[in-house]
């Protein structure tokens, strides 16, 4: 059973509401707190009662000597951290009520799994012009009449850092600061075998996102095209999906706009329908559209329930989830991968229940999100079937970007609970070559008409 805490007057924990979006605007009382007894981006500034979740002091400074190709974990000032203890079968039933119950049920059932648990750091800050934004949304920034769509925000910035709803927090996850995008010079997307098999599912490619509000400074999202971001996205291997590529625009009032390369074909395919649970081509219906980056693409179909928040162990500071220079092959183990590459905090978290609307189809009708108060992003994710049965479980790994001065956590492996299978994307783990945040739109995969089915076609055909 979970159990969620009554937060005190430094929490600002949000009312809970049935509805999809937000009924009550921030006041100006919220927005001071702000930078005294919350974060400049709405959490919890002081460490809980027993001192596990420590008090955030302020920016966590880029570390000295770092730059792009060096080792971000030798860079690191807490390298030297130790774990605390490991969870395991044998003692998860101690540490329930700081899990989710997908990750118990994950323990539980595979033979050998263990999280190992070290110091708690709360390392994730943003740059200055984005906490001042931040500020100025408590009390401007708007959802649409739609109920779900984001009308209105300064960015880059946190729209709601005090949020009311479900949605609003959803939000914050999209629209957190990444720089203007980031790039994985080779990525893989890894599925474990059937039962019985020894076969792996493990395509590599090459991929890149833009966020176009995502530049240095201050403006306004109604001024801008209405985009969250877009992707580009070009497999290398295995043979079946080499020379397929897409270019992807996830809009934040419409569903996604996906542009489909087959060398085959040599042509170029709108694919309509290639969003929400629509299976991914080439995984065995195993990954859906929307569960890349823990969740993936706009959130109409869902009523979003802000529960409240609860104290629970994470993937945080993982930078062995982004280890390019290890052999993918000696880390992905046969039920999860290799624990010495995976750490694991206590943080505090907001819990979001989507359930979808009436009318609407998805393979997953009940969804849990569990989101990190300091860096807006989901660090757990459960999905359930049709059924009620608990199906999906994601995890998240945050690490501090040094390129930003923000967190950020592509890299997650998603376990099907039901199948005994999991999936490792978004990570440049054992690519060979470390993944890179930009701050500057300088590259032309920087630019939004690299995103047109016109340049996929271009840039695609052999």
């Amino acid at each position: 059973m979970i159990m969620f805490k009554k937060a005190g007057a430094a929490a600002i924990l949000a009312t809970v509401f049935s509805a999809s979006f937000s009924v009550q605007a921030g006041t100006d009382a919220d927005a001071a707190k702000l930078g005294k007894e919350l974060t400049p981006v709405g959490a919890e500034k002081g460490a809980n009662k027993d001192g596990s979740i420590p008090a955030w002091a302020g920016n966590e400074p880029q570390a000295s000597g770092w730059s792009y190709g060096k080792s971000r974990a030798d860079a690191w000032k807490h390298k030297g951290d130790k774990p605390l203890y490991s969870i395991d079968a044998s003692n998860v039933d101690k540490y329930a009520a700081q899990l989710s119950p997908g990750q118990v049920q994950l323990i539980k059932q595979n033979k050998g799994y263990k999280m190992d648990v070290y110091p708690s750091r709360r390392t994730c800050g943003n740059p200055d012009f984005v906490a001042d934004n931040t500020k100025k949304n408590v009390t401007t920034a708007k959802i649409g009449a739609d109920g779900w769509s984001l009308k209105e925000a300064t960015v880059p910035g946190i729209p709601f850092p005090v949020p009311h709803s479900g949605t609003e927090a959803m939000w914050n996850v999209k629209m957190k600061y990444a720089g203007v995008g980031f790039e994985y010079p080779t990525l893989y997307t890894a599925l474990s075998p059937r039962p019985g098999s020894s076969e792996w599912i493990a395509a590599t490619s090459t991929q890149t996102y833009f966020f176009p509000w995502g530049k240095k400074g201050s403006a306004q999202f109604s001024a801008m095209p209405p985009v969250e971001y877009y992707t580009y996205f070009a497999y290398k291997s295995p043979t079946a999906l080499a020379g397929q590529s897409l270019a992807i625009t996830v809009f934040a009032d419409k569903t996604n706009e996906v542009f489909y390369y087959f060398p085959g074909q040599r042509r170029v395919r709108r694919m309509p329908t290639y969003a929400y649970d629509a299976p991914q081509i080439g995984f065995e219906n195993q990954y859906t559209m929307d569960e890349p980056r823990m969740f993936n693409g706009t959130i109409e179909r869902f009523d979003w329930k802000l529960v409240g928040k609860k104290e629970m162990i994470v993937g945080y500071n993982a930078f062995g989830m982004y280890d390019p220079n290890v052999k993918f092959s000696d880390v992905t183990k046969e039920n999860a991968v290799d624990s010495a590459h995976r750490r694991y905090e206590t943080h505090r978290v907001w819990v979001v229940e989507a359930t979808v609307k009436s009318g609407v189809r998805h393979v997953a009708p009940k969804r849990t999100f569990y989101i990190d108060e300091d860096s807006w992003s989901i660090v757990v994710a459960e999905d359930y079937d049709a059924q009620g049965k608990l199906w999906k479980l994601r995890e998240g790994f945050v690490i501090p970007v040094y390129e930003t001065g923000s967190c950020d956590n592509p890299a997650f492996v998603q376990y099907n609970l039901i199948d005994n299978r999991y999936l490792v994307d978004q990570s440049s783990l054992g690519g060979g070559k470390d993944m890179k945040w930009f701050v500057e739109a300088n590259d032309p995969k920087l630019k939004e008409g690299f995103y047109t089915s016109d340049n996929l076609r271009a840039i695609s055909e052999r």
